[in-house]
């Protein structure tokens, strides 16, 4: 079943099964087809995500249990709402090994484990490499301790089984018999030996790719599809799967042909799902980007990359930027990861084998391929790095003629789990904290070197994606964007108006500087964007920001005098009253024009192409930047009460509270519940007259038509519509407009009344 929308809910113990059966009634009357949950099996205590799940037979118990899983199921079913599952086949979590009986099992008996198999361990390279400890390997090690009955070994709040007839001696000797190895926190990235998750060390990857293993991992999620609690799936970062459409291809088998199925892939601009994939679409990052991009003024790119290169005192290319980046984790943060795919190489020169397999993962233009699919990106790949690295060649050349040869060997299953791995970290965790001209393009799945899309290029991608993935998700938010998409709407002003945005940063930051340029212009656009922001969750963001860069300090190599003052500065920003009050006064007037940016994209959003998703919280306006910001508790009660105000007749004002937000959320929502035969296909409906160029306008079929404002700066300046009009399908006079209820004046309405009460229209004509 593919349901009209659906609401994206973080489950969590403060978010629980009997929260969200108290909120379905509000969901219903949002207009919401479907309940879409975050992973609901047994995850580490207190996560606010589910991701690090630790035990995948069972349900969550901190969310409500399985009696709260059905009582919530039995409660969707009364309102007759979908169900949508994510869940996460790549890797469990591993931070408490005690919580999750497989790693367990495995640590205490090694290989003989019946668990072995199931983690993607190198056991060649000696015991398991557990980094827990301090930095100071050899005082850490002599600070272990044996629980009384001398089957665990601790080291603080760290713990670890004891083999079987391995206890005796000194808790240092004990450790030195064991399957495992506590080490440094600091040799995780080198000298890690098993398949993890990114670089996040606490999630081991499984080997899903094994029958047995998918078996125990699905088993519980399965019976939930069988006894038809569950509608549609999610599939969680899929590219790291040793064989992603070998696994999609079994759950469809799994879930039958009926039921609605996603997957997590990140899409560069221009790429397309591989075909041999059952699926019906991905998570909709790349409407995402093309919704972003159609409402940012292209105008502004000259005088922002000008700004942007006189402030950091460099003009690199995009490429150039991510290129480095991703070389920099290749050789670092995945050390390990490089190492294990080189060992599979020919010859003695350790070194030079790896320099190549860098090389060769930074080539990829896309996030991986998968043989035999995707044979393009691995030719790019070993071209761009031959350019590179022309003394690399003949290693390269041979990586690139084993993983063609062997497109199901360890090679090329390994080269492309990985490769994905280091475009991730190096480009949207890296590079995209770093190349900071205008961080509204920043985005997962973002091209920030291409400055906005033309309304031609929109319509191109609308049209094709209503005929090619009419039942893909579409998002603006999730937990994973850098920032809401009401912080991108807002920040989307300033292309219009880039000369007084670079001479209030020049100012801004003459009077308040950071350790680092590129910071500056990132801190100052996530500071208006957010604002009002108060000063822990600026500290907050800019901490994890700079650390992300990698270019002052790090995660791993913290510079405490560098942290120190980006951790002062938004302190001292926010205490500064005289420059709050010229912030203030500039947020105030870009306010507007981000409020009704953000009603666009909404409704394009909506009524266009897809599925729309509604991350929590998102129908009003909610300005967020990275997890865990994006994850702060969301006020339901408020919503409520717009929600009925709007339903006894108001038709609120386009104000800081949100509520016209609200308004044409649960419009469009309702519409698709109740009408899906309208949201059928897609062509571009053309405003004609001197503003055309400021409506984006499409019908979805004879009976609908949504249309929005762009660039509204602009159309302010040139004196509004004027007398541009909107030509109607057909020529039909019997539009009525379903945001403010008033019927729509003739087959070819002026915009300057179509859109006086709102920026956007969304109209509708009896069937």
């Amino acid at each position: 079943m593919v349901p009209s929308s659906t609401y994206r809910y973080q489950f969590s113990k403060d978010q629980t099964f009997a929260d969200a059966v108290e909120l379905l009634p509000y969901l219903h009357a949002l207009g919401v087809g479907a309940l879409y949950a975050s992973p609901l099996l047994e995850s580490g205590a207190g996560s606010n995500h589910g991701y690090d799940v630790v035990d995948p037979t069972r349900v969550s118990a901190e969310r409500g249990g399985e009696a709260g899983r059905r009582a919530l199921v039995d409660a969707v079913r009364t309102y007759g709402m979908g169900f949508v599952l994510d869940i996460v086949p790549n890797h469990v979590g591993v931070d408490v090994p005690q919580v999750n009986p497989w790693w367990w099992d495995v640590l205490r008996l090694g290989r003989e484990s019946p668990y072995a198999g199931y983690f993607d361990i190198d056991w060649a390279a000696g015991p398991i490499l557990l980094p827990v400890l301090d930095a100071d390997e050899e005082k850490a090690l002599s600070e272990l301790s044996l629980s009384d009955d001398r089957t665990v070994l601790h080291y603080y709040e760290h713990a670890a089984p004891v083999a079987p007839g391995t206890g005796d001696g000194t808790p240092q000797e004990v450790h030195e018999r064991q399957h495992w190895r506590f080490g440094s926190w600091k040799r995780g990235a080198a000298e890690l030996t098993y398949r993890r998750f990114f670089d996040v060390s606490t999630l081991a990857a499984v080997r899903v790719e094994l029958p047995e293993v998918f078996e125990a991992t699905h088993r519980e999620i399965l019976r939930w599809v069988a006894a038809g609690d569950v509608d549609g799936i999610r599939v969680d970062h899929p590219d790291g799967l040793s064989d992603p459409g070998g696994y999609v291809r079994r759950l469809r088998a799994a879930i039958g042909p009926d039921r609605w199925l996603l997957v997590e892939k990140i899409l560069a601009a221009g790429e397309e799902l591989p075909v041999s994939w059952p699926v019906d679409g991905t998570s909709g990052y790349e409407a995402l980007r093309e919704i972003q991009g159609v409402l940012v003024d292209p105008a502004g790119a000259g005088l922002l990359t000008q700004f942007a290169a006189e402030h950091t005192g460099a003009k690199p290319a995009l490429h150039t930027v991510e290129h480095d980046a991703r070389l920099e984790v290749a050789r670092t943060i995945l050390e390990a990861e490089i190492r294990r795919i080189a060992a599979l190489l020919p010859g003695d020169d350790h070194e030079r084998n790896r320099a190549a397999v860098a090389e060769f993962l930074v080539g990829f233009p896309v996030y991986r391929s998968y043989l035999p699919e995707g044979r393009a990106a691995l030719d790019t790949a070993v071209s761009a790095a031959r350019v590179r690295r022309p003394d690399l060649a003949d290693v390269l050349d041979g990586i690139h003629a084993t993983m063609l040869a062997e497109p199901q060997g360890a090679l090329a299953t390994r080269v492309q789990q990985t490769s994905g791995m280091v475009m991730a970290k190096g480009v949207e965790d890296t590079a995209f904290y770093r190349w900071n001209r205008f961080v509204a393009l920043n985005e997962v799945g973002g091209a920030p070197d291409r400055f906005g899309i033309s309304p031609a290029e929109f319509h191109a991608a609308q049209a094709a994606r209503a005929a090619s993935w009419p039942a893909t998700m579409t998002t603006l938010s999730t937990h994973d964007t850098k920032r809401s998409e009401d912080v991108r709407a807002r920040l989307a002003v300033l292309a219009e108006i880039p000369g007084e945005w670079t001479e209030l940063v020049r100012r801004w930051s003459a009077r308040h500087p950071l350790p680092e340029r590129s910071l500056e212009l990132l801190a100052w656009q996530n500071l208006v964007g957010a604002w009002p922001i108060p000063e822990q969750r600026l500290v907050d963001y800019l901490r994890k920001a700079s650390k992300e860069a990698k270019l002052v300090t790090s995660h791993v190599d913290a510079v405490p005098e560098v942290d120190e003052a980006i951790a002062a500065w938004p302190g001292a920003v926010l205490g500064d009253a005289e420059l709050v009050a010229e912030i203030e006064e500039f947020v105030e007037r870009i306010a507007g024009p981000g409020r009704s940016n953000s009603l666009a994209q909404k409704l394009l959003q909506i009524a266009g192409p897809g599925v729309p998703d509604v991350y929590q919280g998102t129908e009003l306006f909610e300005y967020s930047l990275v997890d865990p910001d994006n994850r702060r508790p969301v006020d339901w009660a408020a919503r409520r009460e717009l929600l009925a105000r709007i339903d006894s007749g108001e038709l609120p004002d386009v104000d800081a509270s949100g509520a016209a937000k609200l308004l044409v959320t649960a419009t469009a929502l309702r519409l698709r519940r109740y009408r899906p035969e309208v949201f059928e296909g897609y062509r571009p409906v053309p405003a004609q007259g001197a503003a055309a160029e400021h409506a984006v306008a499409f019908a979805r079929s004879p009976h609908l038509v949504a249309v929005v404002t762009r660039l509204p700066v602009g159309l302010a300046a040139r004196g509004g519509w004027g007398d541009t009009v909107l030509p109607l399908p057909g020529g039909a006079a019997d539009w009525h407009d379903m945001i403010t209820d008033v019927p729509v004046d003739g087959s070819a309405p002026r915009l300057a009344t179509l859109l006086d009460r709102y920026p956007v229209a969304l109209l509708a004509r009896p069937l």
